[in-house]
């Protein structure tokens, strides 16, 4: 009976293709990963029994506990456009560079003629930089502007994509643009009523009011 050979080396495993998907990962990552923003407000909303999820597309107002107002609006294309507008109703030039930070930012809280300084702030600046809010009184109520200007905006983009989608013979989708309140539980009553007044100012009756989700009893 022939005797069976035995292999004289030792096994041996490649990680060679391991090493190429590792890094491969991290190209990814690192190309498709955003720095975090610094956010300007946090507040802490009251609770109620609504489950309603939030819509995508909205224009959010939010009042923190001292009673100033934050704007910002979802869409960055539209968030840009906005800003535009706004640029030339108070004569302030913003530069490409500002215009795409902008895109980025979440929400603002300081007067239009101070929002070329804040955009050229740095994170950890910005995170330190405590935000005016939003001018809303009679005499100048830019808060309003940002509103009207922002509605403007979303619903040329929602007509330029309707009629893109029906010259391509696709079938339009279009989620209409929602309004909603976000106020901290301890903002005063008289702030939060002076932001809906803005709203209904603009012919907008209809909005959300976010809350946090109460803990259902046991």
């Amino acid at each position: 009976m022939p005797k069976i050979k035995m292999p004289s080396g030792s096994p041996s495993l490649d990680m060679t293709p391991m090493v190429d998907l590792a890094f491969l990962l991290v190209t990814f990552f690192m190309l498709t990963a955003t720095s975090r923003v610094s956010e300007p407000v946090v507040v802490d909303t009251p609770s109620s029994i609504s489950d309603k999820i939030l819509p995508n597309n909205v224009l959010l107002v939010t009042v923190d506990a001292f009673g100033k107002a934050y704007y910002t609006i979802n869409d960055p294309e539209v968030r840009i456009k906005t800003l535009e507008k706004m640029g030339q109703q108070y004569k302030v030039n913003f530069t490409n560079e500002e215009k795409k930070d902008f895109g980025r930012m979440t929400s603002l809280g300081v007067p239009i003629q101070k929002l070329k300084e804040y955009i050229n702030m740095s994170e950890s600046d910005k995170a330190k930089f405590k935000s005016p809010g939003i001018p809303l009184d009679s005499l100048n109520n830019q808060l309003g502007d940002w509103i009207t200007f922002g509605r403007i905006e979303a619903a040329k983009k929602a007509k330029s994509e309707k009629d893109r989608a029906e010259k391509n013979g696709r079938e339009f989708k279009y989620e209409p643009l929602r309004f909603a309140i976000k106020a901290d539980g301890k903002s005063n009553y008289i702030a939060v009523k002076d932001v809906i007044k803005t709203f209904t100012d603009k012919e907008i009756y209809r909005f959300n009011l976010i809350t946090n989700l109460e803990e259902a009893a046991e």
